[in-house]
């Protein structure tokens, strides 16, 4: 299965993760320090909460599709690649509580969104050194520097 991923900045986490509680009528999948996710069935959805700054608007952080195996991350990394869009790939990266395998593009306003699944649980929010996840400017497969990934943010 998979399932769209919308990553939101949130200014007061508590008060959001008490809102799609009530939202989507279920508790966060994972609750951590500055972080939450709701990982939902109905609508096939991952809402990642992370924390941002006091009394700014809630903004979207970046968008994601979460698959099932490393093998549908590299299927969509050649499935994008001979689309030719820019591709940024990352490996055994440690992201927002969990290790990943992902590939990253940009939408044509600079939106990042990422593929990618889960392979393990972690005890970390932030990224692992060297990966472009949370990071500034990146360069692509096409030897562009891109839009930073997930400016502020962590996926």
């Amino acid at each position: 299965m998979s399932r769209v991923q919308l990553a939101l900045r949130v200014p007061d986490l508590a008060a959001s993760v008490a809102f799609y509680t009530k939202l989507f009528g279920t508790e966060p999948a994972k609750l951590r320090d500055g972080y939450a996710n709701f990982a939902l069935a109905e609508p096939p959805l991952k809402l990642v909460l992370i924390e941002g700054t006091e009394n700014e608007d809630t903004r979207l952080d970046h968008l994601g599709v979460e698959v099932d195996t490393t093998e549908a991350v590299h299927a969509a990394t050649a499935r994008l690649g001979e689309a030719g869009l820019p591709t940024t790939e990352e490996n055994d990266t440690t992201c927002c509580h969990a290790l990943q395998d992902k590939v990253w593009v940009h939408g044509p306003g600079r939106e990042p969104w990422e593929v990618y699944v889960v392979k393990a649980d972690a005890d970390t929010l932030a990224k692992q050194r060297g990966s472009t996840c949370c990071a500034g400017p990146v360069v692509t497969t096409d030897g562009d520097a891109s839009a930073p990934v997930a400016a502020d943010g962590c996926c």
